[in-house]
């Protein structure tokens, strides 16, 4: 038995950090977006041993030790309490690593959900979300991969029922710039300074057209990151004179995108 599945990548519309945790993660406000640019390629089969190939993009797993992979991880977790038996994993890599679109955590939660319908585990998605919650922060998202407005470490979901977001895919297109700059996010973190007063951004765009998102939502991430790579700026500038209506970098970067009106 086989199963293929796409793992999407993710914007972050409006990101605040509001503060660090004793736990030493930060408490955020965000909404999640899920875009169909980028898409990984993930194969799920039934094999003699745990396995896993990589194709596509390139990136560091620490010390080479496949125990390490998010989606390998995954299995771990569902076959220690489901018996799983061994599989191999394909992945061909397409989301930009070190972007600020969340592919890792993209690949591991579509590997549960993967697996979830490849051996009828009848899990539902909040009991994915839960084991998703234990392997990254912003995971749980795409276990249910459409806007959420995530909160505390990113895991606390929110449905969002913006107008506005709910006209994004009817009214408007999204262009997506992945430069390969390889932001760290942990040290993207550490030269920030969280506002403890936050934004209300649900409010804000529960409220707001997406014509009048320019400057009001806001990544915390892009002062420090554009001080940094001053050419990730010059991208979002670009975008601008290219007509879009609104544009951000997304996560810690670099990945940036502009919202375009169709037509």
């Amino acid at each position: 038995m086989n199963i293929v599945l796409y793992p999407q990548p993710k914007i972050n519309i409006g990101l605040r950090v509001t503060a660090r945790r004793s736990d030493g993660y930060h408490d955020i406000e965000t909404l999640f977006y899920p875009v169909v640019t980028h898409m990984d390629i993930l194969e799920i089969i039934e094999a003699d041993s745990v396995s896993m190939i990589h194709f596509g993009t390139a990136y560091d797993l620490p010390g080479g030790d496949i125990e390490k992979e998010l989606c390998i991880r995954a299995y771990r977790l569902l076959q220690k309490d489901f018996g799983l038996p061994p599989v191999g994993i394909y992945l061909h890599k397409n989301i930009p690593v070190g972007a600020g679109m969340g592919g890792g955590s993209s690949d591991a939660a579509w590997t549960l959900r993967g697996l979830n319908g490849l051996f009828n585990l009848g899990l539902s998605d909040e009991r994915l979300a839960e084991y998703a919650a234990r392997l990254g922060s912003d995971c749980p998202f795409f276990i249910y991969g459409r806007p959420m407005y995530g909160s505390g470490r990113g895991e606390i979901l929110t449905p969002c029922t913006s107008p506005a977001i709910a006209q994004l895919q009817e009214r408007y297109r999204i262009k997506v710039v992945a430069p390969g700059i390889h932001v760290s996010t942990a040290e993207a973190y550490a030269s920030l300074t969280p506002d403890p007063s936050g934004c209300g951004l649900s409010d804000l765009l529960d409220t707001l057209p997406v014509e009048d998102w320019k400057d009001r939502i806001v990544n915390d991430f892009e002062r420090p990151v554009f001080a940094r790579y001053p050419e990730l700026a010059r991208i979002k500038q670009s975008l601008y004179d290219e007509g879009a209506v609104y544009a951000s970098m997304s996560g810690s970067g670099s990945a940036l995108y502009g919202i375009f009106r169709k037509g």
